[in-house]
């Protein structure tokens, strides 16, 4: 095996420019294709103010070298930006535009990061099958090292949602399955209403996602929406975590495995332990007793997480790798959010030496890669040579010297 260091980044985005979606979408549902386009160009006209034409700027020419936003699709270029990067191995999600970079798509009708129980039943299925014919093809061109994530709507249709996890399984997309964060006026997570998409994932190891993205819808456009939305996105995005957990699902399927990305961890710990302390009867819990806490639960919930539970918390900050022990550091896993301009991409290498040049090497290397391959089963014997090739050496993440 490498001496060098595996990096399998956890969160990545791929997708198609606007119009390349169309010929993945079924025939009856391409006029309303269209017309959602049509709707999408007209309501970006109206955000594109200064500052973000000044971002568009700037962003582009700091990526234009590099290939632009082909890297989203094309998978050459791609291929060279995760060599370049010294990743071998990545997790792939939809929407891989961010707050209009320009030239790639959303998923259709909204069917990826901003899924939730809002969204048209018929439509966001229909968007769900289109990103997901795409994916698979575009994940075979690198199968060992790009395991794509299927985006499945689980909340109007659970039998349709069953059947499209059994699709992605029947096609290479190994990466597991994405669902809505929001579930609106649809039954939360806990309800034992989704224990046959459960159970399909557990059976066939389709690690089960929800990704950071969607967040309140209460708020006028007022000051401070910006801020506040992004205050509270964590929390929408942390929500199905605790309904799987407190809601007994990983009691009624010991097996399924559930990642929650981009959403960062920093918060675990802390509510870990207030979960806990409820589920074992502390003096809060006095007026309704604790059993009303242990409800549906064998286990402490801390249990229920280190077995069942990882954090894909992307491009972690300073607190995430400090907390790492009382997050877990069999749970944390790193990701580089490509081609997003949050994310570290172009300047991992950089990005890597400040937040881990001082972990010890045994931490770090957990958390940038061996913690994902034993998740998501990727082939270390496939990917040594990838590594050989391509890695990070010791020297460039924990040196005293520039990074390479």
């Amino acid at each position: 095996m490498s001496d060098k260091y595996l990096l399998i980044s956890t969160d990545t985005h791929a997708g198609l420019p606007p119009e390349q979606y169309r010929e993945y979408i079924d025939p009856k549902h391409r006029q309303a294709f269209d017309d959602a386009l049509a709707a999408d160009v007209q309501t970006a006209a109206l955000v594109n103010a200064d500052d973000h034409q000044r971002f568009l700027a700037e962003w582009n020419s700091e990526i234009g070298e590099h290939g632009g936003m082909e890297g989203a699709w094309d998978p050459a270029v791609r291929t060279k930006e995760m060599d370049a990067e010294g990743v071998a191995a990545e997790v792939v999600f939809p929407d891989a535009d961010s707050a209009g970079v320009g030239g790639v798509s959303a998923s259709p009708f909204g069917s990826g990061l901003g899924s939730s129980g809002d969204s048209d039943p018929e439509l966001v299925m229909a968007g769900a099958k289109a990103h997901n014919r795409w994916a698979a093809e575009f994940c075979q061109s690198e199968p060992d090292r790009r395991y794509g994530i299927a985006i499945v709507p689980a909340l109007h249709d659970v039998a349709a949602a069953v059947t499209e996890a059994e699709w992605a399984v029947e096609n290479g997309l190994r990466g597991g399955i994405m669902i809505p964060t929001k579930w609106g006026s649809y039954p939360a997570y806990n309800d034992p209403v989704y224990d046959p998409l459960w159970s399909v994932c557990a059976e066939a190891g389709l690690v089960v996602h929800t990704h950071s993205g969607v967040g309140p819808t209460d708020y006028t456009w007022a000051p401070g929406f910006l801020s506040i939305y992004a205050t509270e996105a964590y929390w929408w995005a942390a929500r199905p975590f605790w309904a799987l957990l407190l809601g007994g699902v990983f009691e009624r399927h010991p097996k399924l495995r559930y990642a929650l990305a981009e959403n960062g961890a920093w918060w675990v710990p802390d509510i870990l332990a207030r979960m806990d302390a409820k589920w074992e009867g502390d003096h809060s819990t006095r007026k309704f007793g604790p059993a009303t806490f242990r409800d549906g639960m064998r286990m402490k919930p801390s249990d229920y997480y280190r077995r069942n539970v990882w954090m894909a918390s992307s491009v972690m900050g300073d607190i995430e790798v400090g907390r790492r022990h009382e997050i877990g550091i069999d749970r944390l896993m790193w990701g580089h959010d490509y081609p997003h301009p949050e994310g570290t991409w172009p300047n991992t290498r950089e990005w890597l030496r400040n937040r881990f040049a001082h972990v010890p090497e045994a931490d770090t290397r957990r958390i940038l890669g061996l913690n994902a391959a034993e998740l998501y089963r990727f082939d270390l014997d496939r990917l040594d040579p990838i590594v050989d090739r391509i890695g990070l050496t010791v020297e460039d993440i924990h040196g005293t010297g520039p990074a390479a």
